[in-house]
């Protein structure tokens, strides 16, 4: 019994000191897992992993990857029941180059910012921002969930999506205007589309799944988001951009 004990003690001791894969890659292997994925990841995540046919990857947690691990074995394997094929034709530095890229796409650097957060989190509550995003739990979900934003962009890209809304505005939520062949008009963000169906999320949260044979038009809104502009007031702006740099999920 002590010796079984001392087996299983012993083997949970090696594998805590197994090195993490990813940790001793070098940007040259970085590199080659950006081309890589390019010519295997891309053409479902998209080029900048954001999604496309497969889910996002360009975030801090991945769903089904919880660690390095289980991202290598993603790789490897695919996903049964999903599109994704495992990578069988890579060697597995091949795949580990691939996860390392993928982890790097995932949590932007800490930067230093002018602006105070703690003022910047206080024009959020005030200029009504919870209504349409959530932070931590907190506000709707019309809008992109920004609890882990500061870990996901920089601080140009938030500044550049507070003036700008529309020219930042992620795939997910690209604005449509709809109107049935019944003369019903719906606005909001296209949740998923098909051959034959539209899911669109109005700007009151609720979802409308719509038979395509069903609709008059579908217009979508490029370039257009119902977010307002933060451009006018710059002491404000850079208070907000300090304070979405700060939402990093949990540390």
């Amino acid at each position: 019994m002590r010796v079984g004990l001392l087996l299983v003690l012993l083997a949970v001791s090696v594998t805590a000191q197994q090195p993490d894969p990813i940790s001793a890659l070098t940007a040259t292997d970085l590199a080659r897992g950006k081309r890589l994925y390019g010519g295997h990841c891309a053409p479902c995540h998209g080029q900048t992993a954001e999604g496309g046919r497969g889910p996002n990857l360009a975030q801090p947690k991945l769903r089904r990857a919880a660690d390095n691990p289980a991202l290598f074995k993603i790789i490897r394997e695919g996903v049964g029941g999903s599109e994704m094929d495992g990578a069988w034709q890579m060697t597995d530095r091949e795949v580990w180059q691939v996860a390392a890229f993928v982890r790097s796409l995932g949590r932007a650097a800490v930067e230093r910012i002018s602006g105070d957060a703690e003022r910047g989190k206080q024009a959020y509550a005030t200029s009504g921002c919870a209504a349409c995003h959530v932070v931590q739990g907190a506000g709707s979900g019309v809008g992109p969930d920004l609890s882990e934003i500061g870990a996901r962009r920089s601080a140009a890209y938030l500044r550049e999506s507070l003036v700008e809304p529309g020219k930042t505005a992620p795939e997910g939520f690209l604005m449509v205007h709809v109107v049935t062949r019944a003369g019903r008009e719906i606005r909001g963000a296209r949740l998923n589309e098909d051959s034959f169906t539209l899911q669109v999320r109005d700007l009151d949260g609720r979802v409308h799944s719509l038979r395509k044979q069903s609709l008059k038009q579908i217009k979508k809104l490029f370039g257009e988001s119902p977010m307002p502009s933060y451009g006018d007031n710059a002491s404000q702006l850079d208070d907000l951009v300090a304070y979405l740099a700060s939402l990093r999920g949990q540390q």
